[in-house]
């Protein structure tokens, strides 16, 4: 601490105009100092604005920095499959929306029993043909899951379009199955061949959609497609939704705005 001037006391502030001369010519040089560097400043803004090209030929134009690139909307890859206009539009609204929460899903198309499997990013995994209810119809009779195979009438033989959170399960024949609807005992399983006369291979291999239509109400899939892609997931604990589309009622009634609700996912397959 200096001797002169007490720590209470502030110094002395000199009068005005008693400044030294050398700070008196700092002050006076100090405001045109300010004025260049804010003329250069000013220059160097307008140069990157494009005003002198040739100023600062390292740095971007304002204008090309401020290009900013949206994002892509999440697109399905259907890869190799041409899918229908109903399938394509149902599947952009399922990735672009995340309504299976990035979990792999299902797409039955009906109207040409064809299964598609797709991983959670909207990646197409294989697709199959598939054997589907003998009628045509997007709905189940009430109360047909517990009525025995025999007493189900052929036109109540449907495959029931909608929203199904799959479930992974066991038939009454101990076979792993995923449920697509329990109440409705409708579920996707490996091609069911018990019966020879249904020829359920030839008929898996025919590239008539209508020799597809044979079954109760349940999807039967091909055994090795089934084991390889549809039965692991559900069995691995992922939350699959399965979308099916409908055979006669247009996709909005079964899918309300693209917005339908999960309806819930043993007994014997079909």
């Amino acid at each position: 601490m200096s001797a002169e001037v007490p720590e209470s006391q502030p110094p002395a502030h000199p009068a005005k105009g008693a400044w030294p001369a050398d700070v008196r010519t700092w002050t006076a040089h100090r405001a045109s100092l300010v004025a260049v560097v804010a003329a250069f400043a000013a220059a160097g803004i307008w140069a990157l604005a494009g005003g002198w090209p040739g100023l600062v030929p390292s740095l971007p134009r304002v204008a090309e920095i401020a290009v900013v690139q949206a994002p892509t909307a999440a697109q399905p890859d259907f890869g190799p499959e041409q899918p229908s206009p109903d399938l394509r539009r149902l599947a952009h609204w399922i990735v672009s929306t995340s309504d299976h929460a990035g979990a792999p899903f299902f797409i039955i198309d009906k109207p040409k029993a064809r299964l598609l499997v797709f991983d959670g990013q909207g990646r197409l995994q294989g697709a199959a043909s598939v054997l589907l209810g003998l009628a045509l119809g997007d709905d189940s009779v009430p109360g047909i899951g517990s009525r025995p195979l025999a007493d189900i009438r052929p036109e109540e033989r449907t495959t029931p379009a909608g929203r199904f959170i799959a479930e992974h399960g066991r038939n009454l024949r101990n076979e792993g199955v995923v449920w697509v609807d329990y109440d409705a005992a409708v579920s996707m399983h490996r091609v069911l061949t018990t019966n020879p006369a249904e020829r359920r291979l030839e008929r898996l291999a025919s590239r008539s959609v209508q020799d597809k239509r044979i079954s109760s109400g349940c999807i039967n899939v091909p055994a090795a497609f089934f084991d390889a892609l549809v039965y692991p997931p559900v069995a691995g604990g992922a939350k699959v939704i399965i979308y099916v589309l409908p055979d006669e009622r247009p996709l909005l009634a079964v899918f309300p705005g693209l917005d339908g609700q999960p309806k819930g996912a043993g007994k014997l397959g079909s």
